[in-house]
């Protein structure tokens, strides 16, 4: 079968480099043609098709990275309590229940939300949580980091044992980069974080933003509702490969913290 050409030029680009251009007819019967790419031009007989393909390619780029856009970190083979099951606190009707799951938009972000969550311990639990969770799985760059949580306890009134101070650490993220490196995201109460318990007179937090409130049983008894804030967090390696995350709680505190989803973007 004849085999139409048209001569195009391709610029060189180191004497060791090799293309393959060949039309699919020639190359069924006769394999492709392969020849070196020298210094200056060459001139190389190329089908209409892959004359196509290649202006397709100078005109629109390389396709995109697979590490582009979103990814939803999965919770929940990590997760410690339910969000329909009450706290570990032992208050009936304490529990997050109201709060919408699957593929949600929250001031913003959009995040997975599961059955499970990661629930940190507290001093005031009744039953027991770990002081830290390691080993969320990553497996990609990416620029920014956006994180779903609160906190349980803070709100009680200075000299309770509940009371947290503004600017106390009460958990970190720490990322884990490919090569060793690593990170530490903190979440410090009043900046990320406050008492996920609020009333209307409630302070926000100064860096992040809240992005959801619902209700509770046990809240409304108390004339309150539940609250989640969302802190994004720059990557200073944004090129950098995150292998993983430990989150992880912060001693001599009575905060009970919680991380419900977590967005890489």
């Amino acid at each position: 079968m004849k085999v139409i050409t048209d001569i195009i030029h391709v610029p060189t680009l180191t004497p060791t480099r090799r293309v393959v251009l060949a039309s699919s007819q020639f190359a069924s019967q006769n394999g492709p043609v392969v020849r070196p790419l020298l210094r200056g031009s060459l001139m190389i007989r190329v089908s209409p098709v892959v004359l196509f393909a290649l202006a397709a390619g100078f005109a629109f780029g390389a396709p995109a990275p697979k590490d582009a856009g979103l990814t939803y970190l999965d919770l929940q083979p990590y997760g410690t309590h339910k969000l329909a099951d009450d706290s570990a606190s032992g208050l009936a009707g304490n529990n997050l229940a109201a709060l919408p799951t699957g593929e949600r938009d929250f001031a913003g972000v959009k995040f997975q939300v599961g059955e499970k969550y990661l629930q940190l311990g507290s001093p005031h639990f009744r039953s027991e949580r770990p002081e830290k969770i390691e080993g969320i799985k990553v497996g990609r760059a990416f620029r920014k980091l956006h994180i779903l949580q609160s906190t349980g306890y803070g709100s009680s009134p200075e000299g309770s044992t509940r009371h947290i101070t503004d600017g106390t650490v009460v958990a970190e993220y720490r990322v884990k980069y490919e090569g060793g490196d690593t990170a530490t995201i903190q979440a410090v109460y009043g900046k990320h974080v406050r008492d996920y318990w609020f009333d209307k007179d409630a302070p926000g937090v100064t860096d992040g933003k809240v992005a959801w409130e619902g209700d509770s049983d046990a809240a409304k008894r108390a004339g309150k509702q539940v609250r989640l804030f969302l802190t994004t967090w720059e990557n200073p390696k944004p090129g950098k490969r995150v292998v993983e995350i430990d989150y992880v709680r912060a001693k001599d505190t009575p905060a009970a913290p919680f991380c419900v989803a977590l967005t890489a973007e």
